[in-house]
């Protein structure tokens, strides 16, 4: 049974410069955002990370960003932009779920773009893995969304506030 999971920060900088940041080089934002540098001197991969009380996991994945699509159905009316994708650990994957997403851009005011994610994952390790994600995974992949929306809204503040 697939869990669904939403998270959503503000950008304070317009919705048309938020979108052509995330279209010109949404996986390096991601990995500039999120990254660490891997046990292989040539790859970086972003990581994922969430603290419920003294709890504190974190982990390497690759981001895959599939379609990028414009359409006309934001919840103000206006454009939206939708970015399609998926990850999945770098080491030891079948320890943590595969995320597919949607991340949705658009504008809630002139100068303030909402990043909307919306997903899905499929508990690792059958029965086991449905077990331990009742007791507390799905609060660690909740935790870990929000603090990845969080981290590409402050990198997106960040970078367009330099260009400004």
């Amino acid at each position: 049974m697939t869990k669904p999971l939403r998270s959503y920060d503000y950008v304070n900088h317009p919705y048309e410069a938020v979108r052509d940041a995330l279209r010109s080089d949404a996986r390096g934002l991601f990995q500039r955002a999120t990254t660490v540098t891997a046990a292989r001197a040539d790859a970086l991969h972003s990581q994922l990370h969430a603290r419920i009380g003294p709890l504190d996991v974190a982990a390497e994945v690759e981001i895959e960003v599939g379609a990028i699509a414009e359409e006309a159905d934001a919840p103000n009316g206006g454009p939206a932009t939708r970015l399609t994708l998926s990850w999945q650990a770098v080491r030891h994957p079948g320890m943590f779920p595969v995320m597919n997403a949607t991340l949705s851009v658009y504008a809630l005011t002139p100068g303030e773009t909402q990043l909307d994610l919306e997903g899905h994952y499929e508990p690792p390790a059958g029965a086991v893995g449905r077990a331990l994600d009742a007791v507390a995974g799905h609060r660690l992949a909740e935790a870990s969304v929000q603090q990845f929306v969080k981290e590409i809204a402050t990198a997106l503040r960040a970078e367009l506030g330099r260009r400004s």
